[in-house]
């Protein structure tokens, strides 16, 4: 049974669309991540499940229930902000069970429930420090803990680790869907950062524009994106996207006229190729322009440039890129991404060629 479902969802303030007639389902016990750039709607769909934004139009269900127009306090929901939204007068203990004595729960229950959160997240020795006493990641097992112990089977998530650094984010990512996994939550979680979406979710629904572009798993939105926008958006450093033209030889790059890239194809198109499928040598492939490259550590992300377009490449170690090298370039047909020029959508009618 799906815990929630949304059908034709739209939001307006006056003559703006910011959600636009968007459907899905979430099924129970699933970590599902809203994913896109800021100012996609993602944050505004999270926030009319919560009943925190009203709908313009559609049908909202949780459970078997119709909740399009339903306070909040009936959607039996918690919800984690980016803020953490603690109550800087109140310590750790008294604003994890805040919510509790508003809804008048037995004082033993609240205890008992308290020490059972606490112990989950890690939280056990700082019960009587203030939120101005605890750390970026405290503060967030905090407002972890506020949403656990109301025992609500579905939990919102509005980006709760893009104030945290890098590796408190890493490392909050892994607790917060270990709980998911354990308690067996149901997670609907925002964020704009695909590698979270990408090691977290069991589904992605990307958005873009208020409309879904696409939705899936993470292996699905990687392996085989529907558009060249799902394509440029998955995947750290994005896909290459080309401008190709037609020729009677056969597809080739614009700006690079010798080497057919694709088969004949009847309307203008799009190649993707990611750049850990791009190979570097000095004779075979497509004559290329080496630019810089960005030294990772493990790796190096080179920049280069084929004619007029620009092209990254993933290369394992360090490459040193000092000044403009000339070089070579090639990938394997079945790395190979089609997408249409006008519309972006992925077109699996061209047959892709090696280089």
């Amino acid at each position: 049974m799906s815990a929630i479902e949304l059908s034709g969802i739209t939001k307006r303030w006056g003559g703006l669309v910011a959600v636009d007639n968007i459907s899905f389902r979430v099924e129970e016990g699933t970590f599902t991540v809203l994913l896109g750039p800021s100012g996609c709607g993602k944050s505004t769909t999270l926030r009319m499940i919560a009943g925190l934004e009203e709908i313009s139009e559609g049908k909202l269900k949780i459970g078997d229930a119709d909740m399009t127009h339903a306070a909040p306090s009936e959607r039996k929901l918690s919800m984690v902000f980016q803020s953490y939204a603690l109550f800087p007068h109140l310590n750790v203990e008294e604003n994890i069970l805040f919510g509790l004595k508003i809804r008048k729960i037995p004082p033993e229950e609240q205890s008992a429930r308290l020490l059972k959160v606490t112990d989950l997240v890690g939280l056990s020795s700082l019960l009587n420090r203030k939120p101005s006493q605890l750390s970026g990641g405290q503060r967030q097992r905090v407002a972890l803990a506020r949403a656990i112990i109301a025992e609500n089977s579905i939990c919102l998530m509005d980006e709760p680790l893009s104030n945290l650094d890098a590796k408190l984010r890493h490392d909050m990512r892994i607790e917060i869907r270990a709980l998911q996994q354990r308690l067996k939550m149901t997670v609907i979680y925002v964020t704009h950062d695909q590698a979270e979406a990408m090691s977290m979710a069991d589904k992605i629904i990307l958005i873009r524009d208020g409309k879904i572009a696409q939705e899936g798993t993470p292996d699905a939105l990687y392996d085989r994106p529907a558009t060249a926008f799902s394509a440029s958006f998955i995947g750290t450093p994005p896909m290459n996207i080309l401008n190709t033209v037609i020729s009677d030889n056969g597809v080739m790059i614009e700006s690079e006229n010798h080497t057919p890239v694709l088969a004949k194809s009847a309307s203008p198109v799009m190649l993707g190729i990611r750049p850990e499928h791009v190979k570097i040598s000095d004779s075979q492939g497509i004559p290329a322009e080496l630019v810089s490259g960005d030294y990772l550590g493990a790796e190096t992300v080179i920049t280069a440039r084929i004619g007029s377009q620009e092209i990254l490449v993933r290369a394992a170690g360090r490459v040193r890129v000092t000044k403009p090298v000339a070089a070579h370039l090639s990938w394997s047909d079945q790395n190979i991404h089609v997408f249409d020029s006008k519309s972006g959508k992925r077109n699996d009618s061209v047959q892709g060629l090696a280089v």
